[in-house]
């Protein structure tokens, strides 16, 4: 059993849901491996084209992340919109939120992760965190 795995993204295999309109999508957890959260990795070939279909993680329990890695991508949050650019994070901490994403730009690429709902046990020394405040 491998203990680590290295490999370009774009020597990954692509998923496709078999909609023609589909962006790029690398199953990273998968295709890496990992078995702890998950990790998916969307682009973009068009502007316009969904990147995350309307959903929410009710069932599953899942918070998720996503991270703008190239372009810039509309989201829609239980009904507000919101706009993140490259360098930006988006965190959907409750579940419930219902959640869609789009590209505004041809190549946006959206690194998406999730775990489920529940305490994270991290390895770090929690004195790396004091005095940065967390949202409530």
């Amino acid at each position: 059993m491998r203990r680590w795995t290295v490999s370009p993204i774009t020597d990954l295999p692509v998923v496709s849901d078999g909609e023609p309109d589909d962006p790029v999508w690398y199953p990273l957890q998968h295709a890496l491996g990992i078995d702890t959260f998950g990790a998916n990795l969307f682009v973009a070939g068009r502007a316009g084209q969904v990147l995350v279909g309307e959903h929410d993680e009710r069932g599953s329990g899942q918070q998720e992340l996503y991270l703008v890695l190239h372009g810039s991508a509309s989201f829609e949050l239980d009904g507000e919109e919101t706009q993140i650019e490259r360098g930006d994070a988006l965190a959907v901490t409750d579940p419930c939120v219902r959640r869609r994403a789009s590209a505004l730009t041809a190549g946006t690429t959206l690194l998406v992760v999730g775990a489920a709902n529940g305490p994270f046990e991290s390895s770090w020394n929690p004195a790396h965190f004091v005095g940065i405040p967390r949202p409530e």
